[in-house]
């Protein structure tokens, strides 16, 4: 059953030798930036959809570790969409803020070991520094010292190569050094880094397989190198393609992707089932909610998603101008 309870069930750390936890523990891990919207249901839609077909738990937990990017009222109203569309989450809504200590322990950890460090270098003083696909590429400034007196904390990267077998877009491996260079674990201004934050509340609530947007692809060998520093067991992985609009771009707040409107909510879902490349009946549409749910858990396959990295409108695409799909 969903609920609406604000604890979190989130416990402390224990680095090493962690064995992975069966049976499979999905999650949805929204940021409160901003209402739900299409792109993120349709995430949604996917990793609930998974943790059902193999008989798991799903959790929800609200990424809110970034306070000046939160919307107020954000939180609430992303639960309140989810309950409207008749989703059914495991145990209480938890919030990765109120983990905090165990990030500051993965974090002490990482120092401890000599895999962290502490780094000054603003944003002028890497502008000269070399750009890749991932941003500006650290080139290790602060390695053998620094004498800043308000300072990030950075990863060693090393020569890392993570790589992992995504189950739709198949092997992925990416250089850290060279790709990202040592990245940040905690921030000039004390928040956590989303790359540390979500490893540890992932280790801590036993996700055994993330389902989630391709845009998030290239952070992972980022937090796979993070489990292994931590000793944790890395979980499975499945990026499933975003969804774009009319220009090709994806979905989100900055390119004008809206909350999704709380009218029709069956008609929305079976749109969403569609461009996951599902095949629901027509009629499906104007069937009762549970009805499109229970059609879905039993009809779904995800591996009509493999190799695909966007999701663009069909013609007639429900609500397509309604949702900024179009």
């Amino acid at each position: 059953m969903n609920s609406r309870n604000g604890s979190s069930e989130i416990g402390t750390i224990a680095t090493g030798n962690a064995k992975r936890p069966t049976p499979y523990i999905g999650r949805f891990a929204p940021s409160p930036t901003g209402p739900l919207h299409f792109g993120s249901l349709l995430a949604a839609v996917a990793s609930f959809l998974e943790a059902r077909q193999h008989g798991g738990k799903w959790l929800l937990r609200v990424e809110d570790i970034d306070p000046p990017r939160a919307e107020y009222g954000a939180s609430d109203k992303i639960i309140a969409a989810l309950e409207h569309f008749g989703f059914e989450w495991d145990g209480p809504v938890s919030y990765q803020s109120a983990s905090r200590d165990a990030h500051e322990e993965a974090i002490q950890a990482l120092v401890q070991s000599g895999k962290a460090y502490p780094c000054g270098c603003s944003r002028r003083d890497l502008a000269g520094a070399v750009r890749g696909p991932l941003g500006v590429i650290y080139p290790g400034t602060c390695r053998t010292g620094c004498e800043a007196s308000e300072t990030a904390l950075r990863v060693l990267t090393d020569d890392a190569q993570p790589a992992f077998q995504d189950r739709l877009q198949g092997r992925q491996v990416q250089h850290l050094e060279s790709e990202s260079g040592d990245f940040i674990v905690l921030r000039r201004d004390g928040l956590i880094a989303y790359q540390l934050a979500v490893v540890v509340d992932d280790y801590l609530q036993g996700i055994t397989d993330v389902v989630r947007g391709i845009d998030l692809m290239d952070s992972t060998p980022r937090q796979i190198w993070l489990q292994q520093l931590l000793g944790y067991v890395t979980p499975g992985y499945c990026h499933i393609p975003v969804a774009v609009n009319r220009q090709g771009q994806k979905l989100s707040k900055s390119h004008g992707a809206r909350e999704i409107p709380f009218d029709r909510p069956q008609g929305r879902l079976v749109t969403a089932l569609a461009m996951l490349g599902q095949r629901p009946p027509r009629d499906l549409s104007t069937a009762t909610l549970p009805d499109v749910w229970a059609w879905a858990c039993e009809n779904w396959n995800i591996d009509t998603l493999k190799g695909e990295t966007s999701i663009a409108p069909t013609p007639g695409t429900l609500a397509e101008a309604e949702n900024g799909l179009s």
